[in-house]
């Protein structure tokens, strides 16, 4: 092979390994095999009708040519005015730049900030994707233990034991994927501390904003006027509107930030798709048809789980606050989350070990809640005879 650029060494098994489980249960299944998915976190519901007949007006309405590199300018009106009525300080359209979903956002942000020779702090556990896209820049990941006994919610002790001359950056998800955790106000406040302190960054990744549980709150980076010069935030419709294959999202931070990085941006795709975005305004002006549904779903989908392992098996449920998974302890089947997850796969269960999000999960897998409900009761029903055969039943 000709010889290829150091950024697909840095990458190179950071690719579909983690995926190696819900591959081979998609295989078993293509292959006639009875298993149920608990794997990814696709919305439950399909895209509101609303939103697929504004798609079709605009692109009958001739939509579909160049957008300006920013972004379209109702989307970004839209925007704007979304974050000043809910972070409680004033945006523009200045403070905002479209791309197509958050993953696109956050590998534009990231490179914005840090380079070779630069550290980014990151979660564990942690999005799968995180540690590509931060090693993707030429920076290190450096992982920062989100403990079970704090709700897996980022520490700022914990931060400030890994900060050296080196940090350019602390990467936050609130609402977090894959533990549920929603970091606080005053937790934020701790965090934006170190960085004044340091000079650093905070990246916030905020997609699951919408997506929180009766009983908890969210509360984001974005709305502290004293780090705003230094707040970054990425989000998109993909879950809030349950509308991940339209690729819409966006990162909102400050003029200087935003304009600073609009060359990057333009180099890559120049704007998203006018048809697109009349579909994303519509989205974030009108809000979720979707959302609150998935809420009430999800969240009695985590009870319900919690509900049957915690009474029928030695498995524990770390209950969610938002967002579409929620955390299972394996430590008491003498089994690490890796070996659970493919001796579950036998029983016809597919899940995510949490070996796929980082060192800290090693003894916990991640299950979907996103599967319709009578799936799920079939599901607690295999893991529960998986655990009555490995002598886990309670009595």
């Amino acid at each position: 092979m000709k010889r290829m650029t150091a950024v697909t060494e840095r990458l190179a098994n950071l690719g579909g390994a983690k995926w190696e489980v819900h591959l081979k249960a998609r295989d078993l299944k293509d292959a006639g095999a009875d298993i149920i998915e608990m794997t990814i976190g696709e919305p439950d519901v399909p895209v509101a009708d609303s939103l697929i007949d504004a798609t079709v007006t605009a692109l009958r309405a001739g939509r579909t040519a160049y957008s300006n590199g920013r972004g379209e300018v109702g989307l970004l009106t839209a925007l704007a005015e979304r974050y000043t009525n809910t972070r409680g300080r004033p945006f523009g359209p200045e403070n905002l730049l479209c791309f197509p979903g958050t993953q696109t956002a956050l590998f534009a942000v990231l490179a914005g900030v840090a380079q070779d020779g630069d550290e980014v702090l990151v979660g564990d556990p942690m999005y799968a994707t995180y540690e590509a896209v931060v090693r993707a820049t030429g920076a290190q990941m450096v992982p920062v233990p989100l403990r079970p006994e704090h709700g897996f919610r980022m520490q700022a002790e914990d931060i400030a034991a890994r900060i050296t001359p080196k940090t350019r950056a602390i990467l936050l998800n609130t609402p977090h994927n894959p533990t549920g955790a929603i970091l606080t106000a005053k937790d934020i406040a701790s965090i934006a501390d170190l960085a004044k302190a340091h000079d650093l960054w905070i990246i916030s990744d905020e997609v699951y904003e919408e997506l929180v549980f009766d009983g908890a709150s969210f509360s984001s980076p974005l709305s502290h006027p004293d780090i705003a010069d230094r707040v970054i935030a990425v989000s998109s419709i993909s879950k809030s509107h349950a509308a991940p294959g339209f690729r819409s999202g966006w990162c909102v931070a400050s003029a200087a930030f935003c304009e600073a990085l609009l060359p990057y941006s333009e180099s890559m795709l120049f704007g998203n798709q006018p048809f697109i975005a009349d579909m994303t305004e519509k989205a974030v002006r009108e809000g979720s048809e979707a959302a609150s549904g998935m809420v009430a779903r999800f969240a009695a989908r985590a009870e319900r789980i919690a509900a049957r392992l915690h009474s029928e098996t030695g498995l524990v449920v770390h209950r969610p606050q938002a967002g579409m998974f929620a955390m299972i302890n394996v430590a008491s089947t003498g089994m690490n989350g890796d070996a659970y997850a493919w001796s579950l796969l036998d029983h016809g269960v597919a899940i995510m070990p949490g070996s796929a999000f980082g060192h800290g999960l090693t003894g916990w897998v991640r299950v979907a809640l996103t599967i319709p409900d009578d799936a799920l009761d079939v599901a607690l029903d295999r893991i529960v005879m998986h655990a009555n055969q490995r002598g886990m039943r309670i009595a």
